[in-house]
């Protein structure tokens, strides 16, 4: 049985490819995250937030019958949530203000999250804003707990709403909900903030079947807005996570070397360990000693390559004294793959995040 993981459907996501001309917001306009709570990594234009990565999202608070969203984007789709329910699924919203109306006179909560991912545009969230009579009050706190999650289209939540593995690449992005990934899910169970900083086909020294060479997920990670050549994100204070959990390495080994790689099975495995190292150097400048970083690996069908490589770069890394980095593998045993291109379903994604939750149960976590 054939399986392909971790694509880069034709149409839908292309890697380095675009440079993305960032939307104006209105001059003038308060800064929206005064009433607005986001754990996602975001730069602010004026009187609105930029961003690029999927699963970002905005919550807030208001009092009356109905709450307006303002949105530019012209790409992506988004769930729109009041009082824990989602009450809309915008498709590609464009430049509007979306309207939720008709609710109990009273005080509730809204949140906004991108369900896609489109590297290579800028979306534009700019605000919430109060029906008539009633008003947005003020921001929800932030959770104590934060996680990141660091990885590839597992970790994005690729096709997991498909009824079919075919998919065109419109399809696929229909079809993508990060808020049903197993990063969301989990940390939702968990009550934290979180980020996913996932892109799908991207590797962390080697691409899907060996596509864009001379980029890979780290040519990335730095950045807010993925499009924007020299990007780099400003970590805000706020944001310290205790957890990191990093999948990096099925598009890295799912396929077949190809003529003219520059690339060995042994060169690849080297290269791979090497570059994890120095990421997880990076992690640990940001975050500090005490974050604890898993390091996850899953089954593929064709190699115990990643698995072995991600294992012994967690082995290198204890044996240099650094113990809050651990190895966690999931087992596919009852995943139906059913999401587009072999990807984990729905389904699956809610298996992936029961495994996750149990591992993390067992780390020395500090929150």
């Amino acid at each position: 049985m054939k399986r392909f993981t971790a694509v880069l459907a034709a149409g839908t996501l292309t890697v380095g490819l675009v440079t993305a001309v960032a939307p104006q917001a209105q001059a003038g306009a308060p800064h929206v995250l005064t009433r607005a709570h986001t754990a996602g990594r975001v730069e602010v234009n004026a009187g609105a937030v930029q961003y690029s990565w999927p699963g970002v999202y905005f919550e807030g608070r208001f009092r009356g019958t109905g709450v307006g969203v303002v949105l530019n984007d012209t790409d992506n789709d988004y769930e729109v949530q009041v009082d824990g329910a989602t009450v809309d699924t915008l498709v590609k919203p464009g430049h509007i203000t979306h309207w939720v109306t008709g609710l109990p006179r009273g005080a509730h909560t809204v949140r906004l999250v991108k369900r896609t991912e489109s590297p290579w545009m800028v979306s534009e969230f700019g605000g919430f804003v109060a029906a008539p009579g009633g008003a947005i009050l003020g921001k929800p706190a932030a959770r104590g707990r934060q996680i990141e999650f660091i990885g590839d289209s597992y970790t994005v939540g690729y096709g997991n709403m498909s009824t079919t593995r075919e998919c065109t690449g419109d399809e696929v992005a229909r079809t993508t909900n990060a808020d049903l990934s197993f990063g969301a899910i989990t940390a939702r169970r968990l009550r934290a903030d979180y980020q996913i900083n996932a892109f799908s086909g991207l590797g962390m020294v080697r691409n899907y079947n060996g596509h864009t060479p001379g980029t890979d997920y780290r040519t990335y990670y730095d950045r807010a807005l993925l499009s924007v050549d020299g990007d780099v994100w400003q970590k805000p204070r706020s944001w310290r996570p205790q957890l990191v959990v990093v999948g990096l390495g099925i598009n890295d080994f799912s396929t077949a070397i190809n003529p003219g790689e520059a690339w060995t099975p042994e060169s690849l495995i080297a290269a791979y360990r090497t570059a994890y190292q120095g990421f997880l150097d990076k992690l640990r400048a940001r975050y500090g000693r005490h974050t604890t970083i898993v390091v996850s690996a899953t089954y593929l069908w064709n190699t115990t390559a990643f698995a072995d490589a991600a294992q012994q770069v967690v082995a290198d890394r204890n044996a240099q004294g650094d113990n809050r980095v651990r190895y966690w593998y999931y087992e596919d045993t009852g995943l139906d793959h059913l999401g587009c291109h072999w990807h984990p379903s729905a389904h699956d994604h809610e298996l992936i995040a029961d495994r996750l939750e149990a591992f993390i149960a067992t780390l020395p976590l500090r929150w």
